[in-house]
């Protein structure tokens, strides 16, 4: 099964050449027909698609995927939380290719509920050790120059509850609290020189404070540094404005950095000689070791990766032949440089293709081609990002982490692959 070999790639051209000359078509099974069973009647016959008018260009104002997509959708786990005001939904991962996201698709996580905000009723306010405390209306923050990136978002929790063994099955749960967009708006540091920072002295110890405008605020603090290095004040994501769940008309974005500190409904931006220590960064968004101790300001999503397909919710069902493997990479430290795939639970590896180079903290796609012989595989994938580091098996973090952390699990995943194509969550460590 080397896909990289010669007689392997040329097998697999041969396959595809001969279903093309023969009209083979796939089904829901992705059986092959050959010519022998008779001409084709998707084919051969006129259908009905074909046989009158469709929808004129006014049918849909705002673009809706057709009905035939109507199984890609976010999903949330019910007995995850007590009430979905606080809570999270989940991506379909395991149905995208690429590497943007929806924003339709694109997890939620609230701690209150999504609220609605208008843009005429958007305040943003930068106070404390500035030297002039100013307040931006959004038609204010338009008018500044503007950058547009592409950057994920991953929640802290995401693969949290794999910690102490395979739970959810389904890449959609264990992996799904991400998604990647690209974001336009205006650079923090632009709206902090605004206000000057003269009065805040010395920057190297310094701090600022972000809450949002819903009930919860969501406060956090996060260094001067990272504050003036790449931190975004987004109100578009994927050229059009903000969703609503995603935090309209305004949100932080902190490329790299956990979901829990990408604010939404930005309202209030204070600079200030230290950490506030707030409820989400003292007994939340924290990581318990096996000692019970507790690590805070962990806020680095450390390079991941994960196979989307085949996983649970991606099953095989052509059969044996050429097989695409694919998945998704990123690391909050920089661009991911390669990932591995392995077929046998990690006892041996081979390198899988990035659709394009790495991008800084986004996320990257991996394919390998293989041809599936129907063997039982033990699929995994293993990211490398430009620092050098290679993500760990759940063995490796739990001898440096132990069992009780919620966050950061940036583990080995596993999906046990049958010989009839179904796949089910699994530990391999």
């Amino acid at each position: 099964m080397n896909a990289g070999s010669k007689d392997k790639n040329a097998t697999r051209r041969a396959f595809l050449k001969g279903a093309v000359a023969a009209g083979a078509t796939v089904t829901g099974t992705a059986a092959l027909t050959s010519a022998k069973a008779g001409p084709d009647p998707l084919i051969s016959e006129v259908q009905e698609w074909a046989s009158g008018l469709g929808d004129g260009v006014d049918a849909t104002p705002y673009g809706l995927p057709v009905r035939f997509e109507g199984d890609v959708i976010r999903r949330n786990v019910e007995w995850l939380t007590a009430d979905t005001i606080s809570s999270i939904n989940f991506t379909p991962i395991h149905a995208l290719d690429g590497t943007i996201t929806p924003q339709g698709c694109a997890f939620e996580r609230h701690h209150s509920g999504a609220i609605e905000l208008k843009k005429q009723d958007y305040r943003l306010m930068i106070n404390g050790l500035v030297d002039r405390p100013l307040v931006f209306s959004y038609a204010d923050l338009e008018r500044f120059p503007r950058e547009n990136h592409v950057y994920f978002c991953e929640c802290a929790a995401n693969t949290g509850m794999e910690w102490a063994g395979a739970q959810l099955n389904g890449v959609q749960f264990t992996h799904g609290m991400i998604h990647n967009m690209e974001y336009s708006g205006v650079p923090l540091k632009t709206l902090l020189n605004e206000a000057g920072l003269g009065e805040a002295g010395n920057l190297a110890d310094k701090w600022i404070y972000v809450e949002g405008a819903d009930a919860s605020s969501n406060g956090r603090s996060i260094p001067m540094e990272k504050a003036l290095d790449d931190v975004l004040v987004a109100f578009k994501a994927n050229g059009e404005a903000l969703r609503k769940e995603h935090g309209y008309p305004v949100r932080l974005v902190v490329p790299g950095w956990e979901g829990n500190l990408w604010v939404k409904w930005l309202r209030r931006v204070e600079v200030a000689n230290g950490p506030v220590e707030s409820r989400e960064e003292t007994s939340k968004y924290t990581d318990t070791l096996e000692d019970g101790v507790s690590r805070k300001w962990t806020w680095v999503m450390d390079a991941k990766s994960v196979v989307t397909s085949p996983s649970p919710q991606s099953p095989i069902l052509h059969g044996p032949g050429p097989l695409v493997i694919n998945g998704l990479a990123w690391s909050g430290r920089g661009s991911i440089t390669g990932v591995d795939v392995s077929i046998d639970g990690g006892m041996n590896w081979r390198p899988a293709r990035l659709a394009r180079e790495g991008e800084s903290k986004a996320l990257s796609r991996f394919y390998l081609d293989v041809n599936w012989d129907g063997t039982e595989m033990l699929l995994q994938s293993r990211a490398r990002d430009d620092t050098g580091y290679v993500q760990p098996t759940k063995r490796q973090l739990r001898e440096a982490r132990g069992e009780n952390s919620i966050y950061h699990n940036n583990c080995i995943q596993t999906w046990w692959v049958r010989s009839n194509g179904e796949a089910e969550n699994v530990e391999v460590s």
